[in-house]
């Protein structure tokens, strides 16, 4: 570990203070639990019990996953399923914009697992699912978390073509690490991917990394500087979790400061947003990232 973190790192004997949070409360939240588990709508907020599901959903935001719960790939962060996926549901798309009109939902993400195991990486399903959003919910905008299609410009197009108002993908964390985080994933595919929706067209282009895997200061800040040079407009940078103990273990918990620090010489280097705490994940104040 370089000498500039040492001091902003914090050994991991449990989790620390910042990393508590209280139960989600408040009108909006109640009313929008109350309504997921009626209908049995499909949120990542829950399934995935997300730190700031409260906040997000008091603010009309919430994100939804597609094709399926089981990934085609075995990232050790990862708290999905690895397997065989189910077939295609081609019913979702309607069902995905249903559940947006029944929330009541504002600003939607939609993400999705790996599907290697498809001529078209499961693209088709992810224009059609933004189609039935428009179809339905014509006010609400939307972002595309999307996996990297293995850098496959066919399947790109289709996710520019119809035009979300943001469209992410994470690197998840540097370049050194990426191997044994990701595993099937490449970081230069990844920036590559970045890269090419926004020269073809992309509104707002968006990624995240995790930090507490074992990453140095100095190459935080390369990851950054590589995502600017894509062109870039949004960085969210947070907190690692270990999912359960099969998964890969947290190194460091990051202390606030230094995630403030991040957020500052993000800014600087000239990103539009920059969300780094630990809390931070994905979809965190995902409504603002489209201004």
């Amino acid at each position: 570990m370089s000498s500039k973190t040492l001091e902003n790192v914090h050994p991991p004997k449990g989790k620390p203070k910042w990393l508590r949070v209280k139960l989600p409360t408040g009108k909006k939240y109640t009313q929008l639990r109350g309504l997921v588990d009626k209908y049995k709508l499909n949120t990542i907020c829950a399934s995935g019990s997300c730190p700031n599901m409260g906040e997000c959903w008091g603010e009309g935001t919430a994100t939804f996953m597609i094709l399926g719960n089981v990934c085609t790939r075995s990232c050790g962060f990862c708290g999905v399923k690895t397997g065989r996926p189910e077939d295609v549901d081609w019913e979702e798309p309607e069902k995905v914009a249903r559940s947006i009109k029944i929330m009541s939902i504002k600003h939607a993400v939609i993400t999705s697992v790996d599907r290697d195991d498809l001529k078209d990486m499961g693209s088709i399903i992810w224009t059609e699912t933004v189609k039935a959003i428009r179809r339905m919910n014509p006010e609400t905008t939307l972002e595309t978390l999307i996996p990297d299609f293995q850098g496959i410009h066919t399947h790109l197009d289709r996710i520019i073509t119809v035009a979300p108002e943001v469209v992410s993908h994470n690197m998840e964390t540097v370049k050194r690490l990426t191997r044994e985080v990701r595993i099937q994933a490449k970081y230069d595919r990844s920036l590559d991917v970045l890269r090419y929706l926004k020269d073809n067209g992309a509104r707002r282009t968006k990624s995240g990394i995790m930090l507490g895997l074992g990453e140095q200061e100095d190459e935080v800040l390369q990851t950054m500087e590589d995502l600017r040079n894509a062109n870039v407009d949004i960085v969210t940078i947070g907190q690692y979790l270990q999912p359960s103990k099969k998964h890969l273990p947290v190194k460091e918990f990051i202390l606030p400061e230094q995630f403030s620090k991040y957020e500052k010489l993000g800014l600087e280097m000239g990103f539009r947003h920059v969300e780094s705490g630990a809390l931070v994940r994905s979809s965190y104040k995902a409504h603002k990232h489209i201004n």
